[in-house]
């Protein structure tokens, strides 16, 4: 199983009533997060 990992998917991911899936989300914006900071 694949999930898609961009940005949208991760905040729509969050609005879910599924737990595992608003965990994954989470997951997702703060790699998205960490990612970032260490871009700049």
């Amino acid at each position: 199983m694949s999930t898609k990992t961009d940005l949208s998917t991760a905040y729509r991911m969050l609005k879910s009533p599924n737990i595992k899936t608003r965990k994954r989300a989470l997951k997702i914006l703060h790699d998205f997060r960490k990612n970032k900071i260490k871009r700049v």
